[in-house]
Order: C-alpha cells, then sequence, then structure tokens
C-alpha cells in the first residue's frame, strides 16, 4: 500500500473518529472500513491496474467524510474535504478529480458510468450481501429515527427493504453479483417471510391485544438497534484491545531477543581493556532495553478488583455485574440472585452495559498511551544507542 493511501485512511480514520456525531450509527467509521474492504476485495477480481486501485482506495476512505458537517449534501461536502486534503498533499489535480468524481458517484440514484464506479458502488451497498445484513439495517433505521426524524412501524421498516432489495438495487460488477447475489436473496426471502408472518399476526390479534403486547415489549425488551449498537461497539473494543496486546508482546518478544544477545555476545567483552569504550554505549542500549521490556509489561498486565459484592450494592446499583472482577468470588447463588435482579431493573441494567463500555474505554487508553510511550522509548533509545556506539568506535579510533 502506497504512501497516500496510508495518509488518507489515517485521515479520515481521525476526522470520523474526532468529528462525527455519535448519533451516526451507520454512517461511521465502521461502515467506511467495511467499504474500504469490499472495495479492495471486489479490485483484485476485477486486475484493475496500480493507479486505478489507488484512485478506488482513497475515495472509499474519503466518501462519507462529509458526514462530518452534516447530512445535507454530504457528498459534495466529501469532495470538498478530499480536494483540501490531496491538495495538501500534493496530489495530481487529474487523479483528484477523478477520486472526487467517485465520491460523487455514491449519491443514491446515480448510475455508474465506468468499472470504478460500479466497483465503488456495489462496495458501499456490500452489507446487503452479508449475513449481518439485517443487524446493520437495524443500525440505519436507529439512524434515520435519530438524525432525519424518521420513524417506521415494523410492517413499514419491512416494506421499504423488501422494495430497495427487490426493485432498487443491482449489483452492478458480475464479480459482486457472483459473491453477494445468493445471500442477497436469502436476505430477501428473510424479509419475504417476516412480512408474512408480521401481516398474518396483524390479521389475528385484535387492537387492544396489539397495544398490549407493543406496552410490554417497549418495556421489557430493549430495542434491537439499542442492542446492536452495544454489540458492536464492545467488540470494536475487544478488537482494539487484542491490538495493543498484540503489539506489546511483539514489543516485549523483540526487547527479549535483543537482551540475550547483549547478555551472550556483548558484555562478556568488555571485561577486555580494548573494549573499555564499549562500556557506556552498552549501559545505555541495556537500559534501553530493560525500559521497553517494563513498560510492555505494564501495558499488558490485568488489574484485578476484589470480586466481591453485597446485596445492598445490588439495590443500590452500585456494583457491575458484567465484569467478572466483580463476582469472581461470590458463590453461584449469590450471582444467580443478583443478575435476576438486574434483569428486572431495565434502567440498572443499561446502566450497567454503560459503566462496562466506559471502564473498559479507560482501560484502551490506558493501554494505548504507555504502548505508545513504549514505542517512543524503544525508537528514540536504539537511535541513541546507535550514536553512542557511533561515538564510542570514532573516539577509541581516534585514540589509537
Amino acid at each position: 500500500m502506497n504512501n497516500i493511501v496510508v495518509e488518507t485512511e489515517k485521515f479520515a480514520t481521525k476526522l470520523l473518529n474526532e468529528k462525527l456525531e455519535t448519533s451516526f450509527l451507520y454512517h461511521n467509521l465502521t461502515h467506511t472500513q467495511r467499504v474500504v474492504e469490499k472495495a479492495t476485495e471486489l479490485a483484485e477480481h476485477c486486475e484493475l491496474n496500480d493507479d486505478d486501485k489507488e484512485i478506488l482506495f482513497l475515495s472509499s476512505w474519503l466518501h462519507d467524510t462529509g458526514y462530518t458537517q452534516g447530512i445535507e449534501n454530504h457528498e459534495e461536502k466529501s469532495v470538498v474535504i478530499a480536494k483540501d486534503f490531496l491538495k495538501l498533499k500534493a496530489y495530481p489535480a487529474e487523479k483528484t478529480d477523478a477520486v472526487c468524481q467517485l465520491i460523487m458517484a455514491t449519491k443514491m440514484d446515480y448510475k455508474p458510468q465506468n468499472q470504478l464506479e460500479k466497483i465503488i458502488r456495489d462496495a458501499d451497498c456490500s452489507h446487503i450481501g452479508s449475513k449481518s445484513y439485517f443487524e446493520v439495517s437495524e443500525l440505519l433505521r436507529k439512524e434515520w429515527e435519530l438524525l432525519c426524524n424518521k420513524t417506521f412501524t415494523e410492517s413499514q421498516w419491512l416494506d421499504q427493504n423488501i422494495n430497495f432489495l427487490s426493485k432498487k438495487h443491482k449489483f452492478h460488477t458480475p464479480q459482486a453479483a457472483s459473491n453477494w447475489d445468493k445471500r442477497k436473496g436469502k436476505n430477501l426471502s428473510e424479509l419475504l417471510k417476516m412480512k408474512k408472518k408480521l401481516d398474518t399476526n396483524n390479521k389475528k390479534l385484535s387492537q387492544k391485544k396489539e397495544e398490549l403486547i407493543f406496552k410490554k415489549n417497549k418495556v421489557e425488551m430493549p430495542e434491537r438497534g439499542i442492542e446492536t449498537m452495544f454489540r458492536v461497539t464492545l467488540k470494536n473494543h475487544m478488537h482494539l484491545s487484542n491490538i495493543a496486546d498484540t503489539k506489546a508482546n511483539i514489543l516485549l518478544s523483540v526487547n527479549a531477543i535483543i537482551m540475550s544477545l547483549v547478555l551472550a555476545n556483548l558484555i562478556p567483552k568488555l571485561d577486555n581493556a580494548s573494549n573499555k569504550h564499549l562500556i557506556i554505549p552498552t549501559i545505555i542500549f541495556v537500559l534501553v532495553t530493560v525500559a521497553s521490556i517494563i513498560l510492555s509489561i505494564l501495558a499488558t498486565r490485568p488489574n484485578v478488583t476484589r470480586g466481591k459484592f453485597t446485596k445492598a450494592d445490588v439495590a443500590n446499583k452500585k456494583v457491575n455485574l458484567l465484569f467478572f472482577g466483580n463476582f469472581h468470588k461470590m458463590s453461584l447463588n449469590d450471582f444467580e440472585w443478583a443478575m435476576g435482579e438486574m434483569m428486572q431493573d431495565r434502567e440498572y441494567l443499561y446502566s450497567s452495559m454503560k459503566k462496562d463500555l466506559y471502564y473498559l474505554g479507560l482501560v484502551l487508553n490506558k493501554k494505548y498511551k504507555i504502548l505508545r510511550l513504549t514505542y517512543s522509548v524503544f525508537m528514540i533509545g536504539i537511535i541513541v544507542s546507535v550514536i553512542a556506539f557511533a561515538i564510542a568506535f570514532y573516539t577509541s579510533g581516534a585514540a589509537r
């Protein structure tokens, strides 16, 4: 992957993370990453040349950045953001125009005119042919409710999806049709079954019974959009935590190998008087390596809490039962009782889920801060060590 694509990925990721409203449950960084992933997959199947791949990847990363400035005319806003960024990077004007054209090709009613436009439109709607279609669809529904003041009954939402899949949408590239049409057909079939089942139930139930069921579900059951939001967010948090642990383990292994080589090969030679000029550089090198190892361990070292709670804690909603550290020393009976209490209290349940995400975010923040410090220490320490060795050799040679 060339530098401009990497820089664009970093720019788009930072912009969407920092500037995009949290109400964008569908058009967010996760969606952009999915579009890039599917565009990459289609690009390989279509055997695009390097220039076309570059333009496609830049467009995929930048196509929804306009949402950071609002929903209206977001494609045009994305084009402005793309032009400003690519101009800053001295990207060729003709390629910039091609990127902007691809961004505009993602408009809902636009008919693609060439292969790249077909690919990006297929990638933008790739969730239609995936197993996660229903979860992603619920995120879009919730986003419309929050931002566009569009509310749908279950029947209206099913009709909207059935109409879009059966009449309005089609995959434009043969590769996308081959990969995703089969799953799209299954999703459409499932929508039709759900619609048929809903219509049948509506005919059998009286209006009064429908209202009672609706009120009961509204009170006792969380909305699927909220469930999906928690599930996706938790999954992203765990993925980031795994990345941090992997990076720390890599750095720990590298420094352990370096330490072994230093102890085995370099330090024994320091007893020789002719090598005394290497003592200070070696000390610097060893200290840097030890510091990197310690910081890597700190980044991955788990914290264990007291693991107990009282019935008063549950009654006052002071304990988060979704985190193992709060109950691992409790008996099974006490834990089952506490979970039953929490599940009966919707407010307590949602509060625990929010706290779980919040404290997991704090842990991630700590991990990444230590990890960034570790890499900085390692990088600067290696540079200083190399300079120290160079000076030592130079002064030793000059003395001779």
